[in-house]
């Protein structure tokens, strides 16, 4: 394939872009097409998604309440190792 050429948007055309995908739809009112994402219904069990959500919303909480504070300071600290030890992207 060859490339294609860049049309130049006027500022204009931005920010009436910005707009419409903030807002999800059209400023003509209608809603965005999005030919890429197909739309599929839930097909997930709505009372296990309950549980589930309720399981998630207390999960880091105990776990929290159950170590010690020095296992906690020791999980933090790997952590912050962990992140600093990545290399930068420059």
């Amino acid at each position: 394939m060859g490339k294609q050429k860049k049309r130049r948007r006027d500022v204009i055309e931005v920010a009436r872009s910005i707009v419409e995908q903030a807002t999800g739809e059209k400023l003509s009112g209608g809603p965005l097409e999005k030919p890429d994402e197909p739309t599929e219904p839930d097909t997930r069990n709505p009372a296990a998604v309950a549980l589930s959500k309720l399981g998630a919303s207390k999960g880091g909480k105990a776990r929290a309440a159950k170590l010690s504070g020095k296992k906690r300071s020791q999980i933090a600290k790997n952590a912050a190792a962990a992140r600093w030890s990545k290399k930068r992207r420059e």
